[in-house]
């Protein structure tokens, strides 16, 4: 059985900082992309960042680029986002995903991300 698990989400006041892990099981976890995606209620997915297979490769959006970092443990099945500077505009739910090639497979339940003072 196949899960992603995220954690690490919750209310941050502007310019906080978070830590959201995500750990996988069930799938061989060092073959994929991991992938941060967020999406605000009523609007669409928005991808976040990316990290290759061994994690020597990140990418960012432009929206998190300098804020935020990704990065993943493979012998902990995890991938982990790093969020500084957060804004208003970074709240949304955050889910991990794994990928191959351009396919999302699997999608983590996802964890709430609040920005407010």
């Amino acid at each position: 059985q196949v899960e992603l698990v995220e954690s690490g989400g919750g209310l941050v006041q502007p310019g906080g900082s978070l830590r959201l892990s995500c750990v996988g099981s069930g799938f061989t976890f060092s073959n994929y992309f991991m992938s941060w995606v967020r999406q605000v209620p009523g609007k669409g997915l928005e991808w976040v960042s990316d990290v290759n297979e061994a994690g020597g490769t990140t990418y960012y959006a432009d929206a998190v680029k300098g804020r935020f970092t990704v990065s993943r443990d493979n012998n902990k099945n995890t991938v982990y986002l790093e969020m500084n500077g957060l804004k208003p505009e970074d709240a949304a739910v955050y889910y991990c995903a794994a990928r191959r090639n351009t396919v999302w497979e699997y999608w983590g339940q996802g964890t709430q991300v609040t920005v407010s003072s």
